[in-house]
């Protein structure tokens, strides 16, 4: 039973950081997915995988998953890249690469 530690990273329909400050442990999977002849759903009988637990900091998690004896490995959270644009960039006299229509 192993377990990854988190920070989850806005969505693509974000632009601001809500929902992004916390920690999430969320066990690995043991057992693959199984796909129903008949329907066609997935299932699996693996059900710490729908199991995902919060905190607020990252030691929280992992003293939390020392004390319970869960293997774990964390991904630390990636700084967004920041990028100024303006409107006025597209009208400059000194573009790389004309402006035309």
């Amino acid at each position: 039973m192993s377990a990854r530690i988190y920070s989850p990273s806005r969505t693509a329909m974000q632009s601001g950081t809500a929902k992004t400050g916390h920690w999430v442990l969320e066990f690995e999977p043991e057992s693959p997915l199984t796909i129903d002849p008949l329907m066609g759903y997935t299932s699996s009988s693996d059900t710490r995988r729908q199991v995902k637990l919060t905190f607020a900091t990252k030691e929280e998690a992992i003293d939390y998953a020392t004390r319970n004896g869960i293997a774990y490995r964390i991904e630390e959270a990636k700084a967004p890249k920041r990028r100024q644009v303006s409107y006025a960039e597209n009208f400059r006299y000194d573009r790389k690469i004309p402006w035309t229509h």
